[in-house]
Parts: C-alpha cells; sequence; structure tokens
C-alpha cells in the first residue's frame, strides 16, 4: 500500500483515519498537526512535525499523497492551499468508507471524504475537499462545490446545489432543487424551502435566513 500522510490529529481526524483503515487501499505513515508536539498520537497514529516539516517527511516515508482531515471547511481549503505550494507534485487522496454507497456516476473532487452510511446517488459532483459525514445524503443530480460539507444526517433533494465552503447542520434537509450560496452554514435541522444567498446563515423549519457572515467566520 502507498503511503499518505494525514494533516490533522483532532476528533474529525479520528474518523477519517478510521475510513481510511477500513478502505485498505492506503498505509497511514503519520500525523501533520503543528499545534502539537511531534510523538503524540491519535488513534496509535503519531505527530511526525507541521506542514513545513512537509517537503522533508514527503522525501523521507515515500509519501505518494496527503489528506486533510480538518472539518472548518474554510481552514480545510486554506491548509489544502498552503501543501499544494510546498509540495506541488503530491496529490491529494480521497477516501471513502466500504459501508458508504457512492453511485457509479459520481465524480468525487480530490481529498474528499466520505463517511460510513453516506449515499451519493447519481449524476453527483463532489468538489474537491468536500466531506460528506456520517449517514448523509445527497440525491441525483446535485452539486457540492470545492470545501462544502454535509454533517452528519443532513441529507438533499434531487439536482441541489451547495456553493463552496458552504456547511449544512446535522439533520439538514435541502428540498429538490435548493440552492445554497457559497461559504454558508445552515443550522442543525433546518428544512431549506428556497435558496439561500451567498455568506448567509440560516436556520429554522421553514429555513430563515438570520444573518451574514464572513468566509472564515467560526459556524456558531
Amino acid at each position: 500500500m502507498q503511503n499518505i500522510l494525514i494533516i490533522g490529529s483532532s476528533g474529525h481526524a479520528k474518523v477519517v483515519i478510521d475510513v481510511v483503515e477500513r478502505q485498505g487501499i492506503f498505509h497511514i505513515a503519520g500525523l501533520i498537526d503543528a499545534f502539537r508536539t511531534v510523538g503524540e498520537e491519535t488513534s496509535g497514529y503519531r505527530v511526525l512535525g507541521a506542514e513545513s516539516d512537509l517537503p522533508v517527511l514527503v522525501e523521507k516515508l515515500a509519501v505518494a499523497g496527503v489528506l486533510v482531515a480538518i472539518g472548518d471547511n474554510f481552514v480545510r481549503a486554506s491548509v489544502t492551499a498552503r501543501v499544494a505550494a510546498l509540495c506541488p507534485q503530491l496529490p491529494f487522496v480521497s477516501a471513502v468508507h466500504p459501508q458508504a454507497s457512492v453511485a457509479r456516476a459520481v465524480r468525487l473532487g480530490a481529498g474528499s471524504v466520505v463517511m460510513a452510511g453516506a449515499v451519493i446517488n447519481p449524476g453527483c459532483d463532489v468538489g474537491q475537499g468536500c466531506i460528506v459525514n456520517t449517514r448523509a445524503s445527497l440525491d441525483h443530480d446535485s452539486v457540492m462545490e470545492a470545501f462544502a460539507s454535509l454533517a452528519p444526517a443532513a441529507a438533499t433533494g434531487g439536482g441541489c446545489f451547495i456553493g463552496t465552503g458552504s456547511a449544512l447542520g446535522m439533520g439538514a434537509l435541502l428540498l429538490q432543487r435548493m440552492r445554497i450560496g457559497s461559504h454558508c452554514v445552515v443550522g442543525a435541522g433546518a428544512v431549506v424551502t428556497r435558496p439561500v444567498a451567498d455568506l448567509c446563515v440560516s436556520y429554522g423549519a421553514p429555513a430563515k435566513t438570520i444573518r451574514s457572515r464572513l468566509a472564515g467566520d467560526k459556524y456558531l
């Protein structure tokens, strides 16, 4: 199996590690996390250094790819950009849990992760660095742009669009053909019955836009 490095070592990284292990395609050589001491462990894997150590580690460990395991969409996108600049030849790999259902006619972008019980139906286009979390469902012909995320049990109808960096909270629902703009947050349990503009926070059933936000703001 090819060696990969996981960037991140928090709770979300634990789930990503489990997906990679169960998929059985890659061997995790270690973790990268600038906020922890070298040698600390998550799920039995050691922190080997920070992002700045990547060029040396990639060569030393014959690393064939990297996977950014950070739950916050904006932070994940920023880290991905820094890693791409540091190691431009290093591929970003994706991981799909064996108990997820991903249709044959689905495009899954580099660096995306599909968790246990998730469903991605035919005709969907999932961009770079997306998260389709536990038991989330993306119905037919829907689009997730880069670094968007579906939290556990979030679901869409067919033909939906989720813009760059947007996050659907736990159990949120999008009716068919709904459009969510870029860098939006849809709260847990929301039911979206009308389109949401860019840079908005929406929640409730039916969902209402409560306030605006900036890309990179905390979700709550």
